[in-house]
């Protein structure tokens, strides 16, 4: 226990507590402050963004970005349907697959770790590509157009492994697994009843990065998806934003409906575009946030 003098030495005085608090005012302020503006110009109607640029106080407002972008709103919740599903659906499998890699190659014990551990690190620096990848996906697993091709390439992120790996090392001491086996708990029993229970804070936090992978990822569904109904959320308003583009770009249909072209949104519908895709990852934050700081900067650095 801390004695008295060194409490005193250590607490903060009135002035630099009102400073500290001032300071971390501000930085709140500086990281909400974009998230605000991105949100009013998503209300912003285009010629009020031409003629004065972005603003918190906008000279007109406007509903048409979400208009378009909720003209065909089955469309929309239906991709909401599926990021969510592939988002929960991806996120447990690659903390329990990541989870069960790291942990072995934890135990100075196990006589394998060092191949295991290599071949981690050999995919941080190397990798087939696009076209093997693809070629893998649709000829040799053949799950071209399904769900699978959106969960298994996020499944297991090797430094999300080391991280994992590193937390077991520093935290989990070899003296509690011993104990543990001389009372004859098995491998899975100590794994199941005593390293995951101590391991929540860095679980909670590959848990936070496997869901904003997942719930950002669009690329997997323009290499692996064809049907519509199977496109997640990111990949729906990226195609919408690249028809609008199209259309405006567009010089003979520009001519022909000059009045269209006017009203068809742009900066405001990217900004609606942000705000409908960043809602449920606000939301899932706040459950992790605990677990967040602790689970990443205790399994970063070993010692």
């Amino acid at each position: 226990m801390l004695s008295r003098t060194s409490r005193r030495e250590n607490s903060l005085t009135p002035f630099s507590s009102a400073i500290l608090n001032i300071a971390f005012i501000i930085l709140s302020l500086i990281c909400l402050l974009p998230v605000l503006l991105v949100i009013i110009v998503s209300f912003t109607h285009g010629d009020s963004i031409l003629s004065n640029g972005y603003s918190f106080l906008p000279s007109r407002f406007s509903l048409i970005a979400y208009d378009s972008l909720f003209k065909d709103y089955g469309m929309v919740f239906g991709g909401y349907a599926v990021s969510i599903g592939i988002t929960v659906a991806g996120t447990v499998l690659s903390v329990m697959l990541m989870a069960l890699y790291a942990y072995p190659i934890s135990r100075s014990d196990y006589p394998y770790r060092n191949a295991f551990t290599f071949f981690l690190f050999f995919t941080m620096l190397f990798n087939g590509g696009i076209v093997s990848r693809y070629l893998v996906y649709t000829q040799v697993l053949g799950i071209k157009d399904s769900y699978l091709s959106l969960i298994l390439p996020l499944l297991i992120v090797p430094f999300n492994v080391i991280i994992m790996r590193t937390f077991f090392q520093t935290t989990i001491h070899p003296a509690l697994i011993e104990s543990a086996r001389i009372d004859g708990a098995g491998e899975i029993k100590i794994f199941v009843r005593i390293v995951l229970p101590l391991s929540l804070p860095v679980l909670a936090t590959m848990a936070l990065f496997s869901t904003i992978h997942y719930w950002n990822d669009w690329f997997n569904a323009l290499l692996f998806i064809s049907s519509e109904d199977k496109y997640p959320l990111q990949y729906l308003m990226m195609r919408v934003l690249n028809d609008v583009q199209y259309l405006r770009n567009n010089v003979e249909l520009a001519a022909q409906n000059p009045t269209l072209m006017q009203e068809l949104p742009n900066e405001s519908l990217q900004m609606a575009m942000a705000v409908v895709g960043m809602g449920p990852i606000l939301l899932v934050y706040p459950f992790f946030q605990k677990y967040f700081v602790k689970g990443l900067t205790v399994g970063a650095v070993k010692g």
